[in-house]
């Protein structure tokens, strides 16, 4: 028997399998990358902004913009992480593959956390 799809069922004893922080917030990061500005109805400027490069060729500079929106997306809405570095490189033998590496830290316990996003570009 399934519930309603956004909250968890119960364990055996009880118990609400909530994601701890470290999760929810890779996916709050997963979120707003994948998000385009304009699709979700009350925050029309919610999102990283990604789609406005899917058809850029992969040069320096379509990576450093990448870089921006991201740092930029995730400095605005993801209050919870203090963000480190935003790094975006090739991806070997994948000329339409960019590999974005975030580093931040956890804003209310100060744990690292770092995660790597593809990107494709279709140009």
């Amino acid at each position: 028997m399934s519930g309603f799809p956004l909250l968890p069922l119960p364990d055996a004893n009880g118990a609400l399998a909530w994601p701890d922080l470290a999760q929810s917030v890779r996916d709050g990061i997963r979120l707003i990358l994948s998000t385009r500005p304009g699709e979700q109805l009350m925050r029309p400027d919610f999102g990283g902004g990604l789609d406005r490069l899917l058809h850029a060729p992969n040069t320096v500079a379509t990576r450093r913009q990448i870089r921006d929106l991201v740092r930029d997306a995730l400095t605005r809405w993801e209050r919870r992480i203090l963000l480190d570095a935003v790094e975006v490189w090739e991806v070997d033998n994948e000329p339409s593959a960019l590999r974005v590496e975030i580093v931040f830290r956890l804003a209310r316990t100060g744990a690292p956390g770092a995660m790597n996003v593809t990107v494709q570009l279709e140009g």
